[in-house]
């Protein structure tokens, strides 16, 4: 298989792109730095299009390999033919190539196997031929063997019919032709197994689709369902269709002798050998697409989650709501750092209400704080109330905003977390966590793992090294896209950054806290198992405020330096013109072909160096929509139908967005109230996590504490 030609056919690119990508990919070059500092060698495809490319590129040369083993292991057996080899090299799928490699590839006794034991092939081939005009009790008379336990001629049918039924079950073109008539005309269908019993999977206690209509989401709910014990599950593939399409391809002449015996046979080994393995098949087949659709949208949910906006410059009050043991507050600077922490019991049993906007408001006259962040888990209503009542009383502008707290108490229970505060305790560290998220999402959260910051839907349901490697590369991605300031991020944040590995990112926080402050780019090469290659990689997207050189707080590579200055100084600009940001270079730069070829740069990485140069270090998040601070509270119960709110979209499914409105219960915007506009294929291709949008009250059920909610105004 031509792998270059087949990957640039499936992806709609040039082959020569493809090459370029392979081959950096070889080199040992990350996708981050591929996409970023090497435009011009695969031109200019984005992040996603070399990941997918990447991970085809995986896929298919692991197919290519598979194929070299299936090869060997048939031609140790004898059994290669040309036509065979032929075959196996066009084989363009691993299901199309294990279907080939089926009737070679050893197998455990079976009662085919147990039949050639018995010699009963040639009765098997005199049964296949169609062609004799004696009875089948005539002709299995010959094969009756009381020694190789073949006591009558009846029995000697059975065996040689099993010999058929497995040969016909191995034969790959049948094989792929029955998989594709149950995947099109297939129907599953899932019941209840107590049909009384209240679940969450009562819309799939008498359910049915035809296999090539159902939904991602709604095949890993029925995966849940029968994980659960709760649903019973079963593909009715076009059993009839199918068998007349073997009949047709079995017999092949007319003879009563052989005709209903092959019938008998066809109908077994479809039956006993082939539908069930076809049913598992194509259950794995939705299940890894659905997973593949949910992985998707997950990784996209996260990528809107790490890229909001950062609340900077403010001091924080970090607010873990809870009730017995209290509320756990932290109050962080500018920077992040921790400068006091109190628990404070304001709700139930011990309703110290008084006492705690005291507290609070002392707080907020001590450390100037300008803003609290409120965890969204058990009490946040109750604490919700009381901030609102006290910034009633209180001269400052203070505003309040509810956090998405999903994997705090995960990561305030880590080792990392330990590490991080080994003075503090598990709720100090929520609280800290709470309130950092605000000031800089993409810091705080590389710190959890991905699949518990709750953006997704089914994630435990899935494959989890899969879904794992897919978020990693997600926040790889968003890590790199930003940059990070090598002086002050974490050993979590930089483990993410292109080139950087967990020993090193331990290593360069490790030398700041020996040596202080990198004051340049090159001080890198210092840190131990930072070798020349994976410096290439990260010093680009590691950035330096304050440094020695102005470059170095910019995206500006080490590599197109001597280029960057060579441009400024041709424009009557120095290098310290950079801190503030060169204005107007894009305006003054107008060939750029002709100034690209004379510093010896690519027109993409010069185009970069110039939006670079006009706003160093700039912030791809403040992009973003900003969320929504509050100064008051609101309740389900004040809800009308028809009212009009501003929200924010919490998470995005197959079947609509979660927004939040400010009532605690999140609302569902169904897919077919996104918007009168458009069909809408998938909810991602209209809302993103983190988008501020308007939605329309259609329904509350307060009972369920269910809101619907439309963006069609």
């Amino acid at each position: 298989m031509d792998i270059v030609k087949k990957i640039a056919g499936e992806l709609k690119i040039k082959t020569w792109q493809v090459e370029a990508v392979v081959k950096l990919i070889d080199e040992g070059n990350t996708i981050p730095f591929i996409a970023r500092y090497r435009k011009e060698q695969h031109g200019t495809l984005d992040d996603e299009q070399l990941r997918s490319l990447d991970e085809r590129l995986t896929y298919l040369r692991n197919l290519e390999e598979r194929k070299e083993t299936v090869l060997a292991s048939i031609e140790e057996q004898g059994k290669l033919t040309p036509e065979l080899r032929e075959q196996i090299a066009a084989a363009e799928t691993q299901v199309v190539l294990e279907d080939l490699y089926r009737p070679y590839r050893p197998k455990r006794r079976t009662r085919a196997t147990i039949a050639k034991e018995k010699g009963l092939e040639g009765l098997a081939n005199i049964i296949l031929l169609q062609m004799t005009g004696e009875s089948l009790e005539n002709e299995a008379a010959a094969y009756v063997d009381e020694e190789k336990g073949v006591a009558t001629a009846e029995e000697a049918i059975q065996g040689a019919m099993d010999i058929i039924a497995e040969s016909i079950a191995d034969e790959a073109d049948y094989r792929m032709e029955i998989r594709r008539r149950t995947a099109e005309k297939g129907i599953l269908t899932s019941t209840a197994k107590n049909p009384e019993e209240k679940s969450v999977y009562e819309n799939y206690y008498d359910f049915e689709s035809r296999i090539s209509k159902l939904s991602g989401y709604q095949v890993l709910a029925i995966n849940r369902g029968e994980k659960e014990k709760i649903l019973t599950v079963k593909v009715e593939a076009p059993e009839e269709d199918i068998l007349r399409y073997l009949n047709k391809k079995v017999i092949l002449h007319d003879n009563k002798n052989t005709t209903p015996c092959l019938e008998e046979t066809v109908r077994d080994s479809y039956s006993r050998l082939i539908a069930p393995s076809i049913e598992r098949e194509i259950r794995n087949e939705l299940t890894e697409k659905a997973e593949d659709g949910a992985i998707r949208v997950f990784g996209k949910n996260l990528e809107q989650l790490l890229m909001q906006p950062p609340i900077a410059g403010k001091v924080v009050l970090g607010w873990d709501p809870a009730f017995r043991t209290g509320c756990k507050l932290a109050v962080v600077d500018e920077t992040g750092k921790v400068l006091d922490t109190v628990v404070v019991y304001p709700t139930e049993p011990q309703n110290k209400i008084a006492e705690t906007k005291r507290i609070v408001k002392g707080l907020i006259e001590k450390y100037h704080i300008s803003l609290i962040s409120v965890g969204n888990g058990t009490a946040s209503r109750e604490s919700e109330q009381i901030i609102v009542d006290m910034l009633k009383e209180i001269n400052r502008p203070v505003q309040y905003i509810i956090t998405n707290e999903a994997g705090a108490s995960v990561y305030s229970a880590s080792k990392l977390a330990t590490e991080e505060f080994p003075s503090f305790d598990v709720g100090q560290r929520s609280a800290i966590s709470i309130a950092r998220r605000l000031q800089d999402p993409l810091a705080e959260l590389v710190k959890i793992d991905p699949k518990s910051i709750g953006v997704g839907q089914y994630q435990h349901d899935m494959n989890q090294k899969k879904l794992s490697e897919a978020l990693g590369n997600v926040v790889e991605d968003c890590v790199n896209n930003v940059g990070v300031d090598v002086n002050t991020a974490s050993a979590s944040l930089l483990e993410y950054v292109s080139g950087i590995s967990k020993s090193i990112a331990k290593n360069i926080v490790s030398y700041r806290e020996e040596n202080g402050k990198f004051k340049s780019r090159r001080e890198f090469l210092k840190v131990a198992k930072l070798g020349p290659k994976a410096y290439e990689q990260c010093a680009g997207f590691m950035r330096i405020s304050d440094g020695k050189n102005p470059l170095d707080a910019t995206s500006v590579h080490p590599e197109s330096y001597d280029a960057a200055m060579e441009l400024l100084e041709s424009l009557g600009f120095h290098s310290e013109d950079v801190r503030g940001g060169v204005t107007g270079l894009s305006l003054v730069t107008k060939d750029r072909k002709k100034l690209a070829d004379r510093l010896g740069l690519g027109e993409a990485t010069l185009d970069d160096i110039i939006k670079e140069l006009e706003k160093p270090g700039r912030d791809p998040r403040d992009e973003m929509p900003k969320p929504i601070l509050r100064t008051d509270v609101m309740e389900m119960k004040d809800l009308q139908e028809g009212m009009v709110l501003k929200g924010t979209v919490r998470n995005v499914i197959d079947f609509g967005a979660f927004v939040d409105i400010g009532v605690h219960q999140d609302g569902l915007v169904h897919i077919s109230q996104l918007t009168d506009k458009k069909f809408v294929k998938h909810p991602l291709d209209v809302v993103s996590v983190g988008d501020i949008v308007e939605v329309r009250v259609l329904g509350v059920d307060m009972a369920k504490k269910r809101i619907q909610l439309s963006m069609i105004l």
